[in-house]
């Protein structure tokens, strides 16, 4: 017969060997999954422990993933779990996707999740589309052919894409993409008359380049919110360009003028130097004459009737001078 002390013993130890059996085994949870009609047995509860997934996260996601007519099990869920993936979220967006009719499975939900996207967020900007501004701030100046300017401002209502989420390019890129086609159409009009008689003109051309391709995101409509008109670019430029013109003419003149002053001087300088040739020539004459007188080629007598015929052309000059002056 064992004794009341053993006894005492046995039943603490069974007692604390079933708490530690109840909170390492979730006894509640596998019963809670019983009754919503999901299977999960005792081990996979204790394989759950073992490989630190909490069974409560994955138990709670499959009980509501099965209510709602998913087709999962508990081994799809620890595998995205233990991915680093938000198993919840991922069951969520599924559901959603379902009442939406949304073509979204279960693979393709993890790969969006585990590559940093919001799944559920997507799924909702899919069901009902986002509108985003372009710019977000203030608005896109461009110019009209006929030089005026114009500052416009769109608004561009897009849902996800779910087939291009993974690798699509971001809001950022619609909303450069829509901005270069603003300035495009704008650039592209004959006067700005035409865009302000008709902003949907804009809305047209920028609609017709695709902006949506490559991106996470489907265009459904771009809506002009506002256009104002700005200067006259094209009469600044044209008189900015006739200044300019101005300039270089005055320029050129001035480069002329520079030439011409250095002409001038120069001509004055070949004149002195002329003049002095001619001194130069006068003063050999007396040295000539007395080298005749030496050598007998002249007499005393020609030298004086040419002196008599210099002061006879001396005379018919300064007659001819008196003459002129009258």
């Amino acid at each position: 017969m064992p004794t009341p002390v053993i006894i005492i013993i046995v039943g603490i130890i069974s007692l604390i060997a079933f708490s530690i059996f109840i909170s390492f085994v979730p006894i509640p949870l596998w019963i809670n999954a019983l009754f919503a009609g999901v299977k999960v047995s005792l081990g996979s509860l204790v394989g759950m422990r073992l490989r630190k997934v909490p069974p409560f996260v994955i138990v709670n996601a499959l009980i509501t993933a099965v209510k709602a007519g998913l087709q999962l099990t508990t081994n799809d869920l620890e595998t995205h779990y233990l991915s680093g993936g938000n198993v919840l979220r991922v069951v969520t967006a599924l559901i959603a996707a379902d009442k939406a009719n949304i073509a979204l499975d279960f693979q393709m939900a993890c790969g969006i999740d585990l590559a940093g996207r919001n799944i559920l967020e997507a799924i909702q900007t899919s069901v009902n589309p986002r509108v985003i501004d372009a710019p977000v701030t203030g608005k896109i100046g461009a110019v009209a052919k006929d030089g005026i300017q114009l500052f416009a401002k769109a608004r561009v209502t897009v849902r996800t894409n779910i087939q291009t989420l993974v690798g699509g390019a971001t809001e950022e890129t619609i909303i450069a993409r829509v901005g270069e086609g603003i300035v495009s159409a704008i650039g592209s009009s004959e006067t700005y008359k035409v865009v302000l008689e008709n902003p949907d003109y804009i809305s047209k051309k920028v609609l017709d380049k695709g902006l949506d391709a490559g991106t996470a995101f489907e265009i459904l409509s771009i809506d002009i919110a506002d256009v104002d008109v700005g200067k006259n670019v094209g009469a600044e430029l044209q008189a900015d360009q006739a200044t300019s013109d101005l300039k270089v003419a005055q320029a050129k003149a001035e480069t002329r003028r520079a030439m011409a002053v250095a002409e001038e001087q120069e001509m004055k300088a070949r004149v002195v130097e002329m003049r002095s040739k001619v001194v130069e020539a006068e003063a050999q004459v007396p040295l000539a004459m007395a080298e005749a007188f030496r050598s007998g080629n002249m007499g005393i007598m020609d030298y004086y009737r040419m002196k008599n015929i210099q002061a006879d052309t001396n005379m018919r000059e300064n007659i001819s001078g008196s003459e002129d002056n009258k």
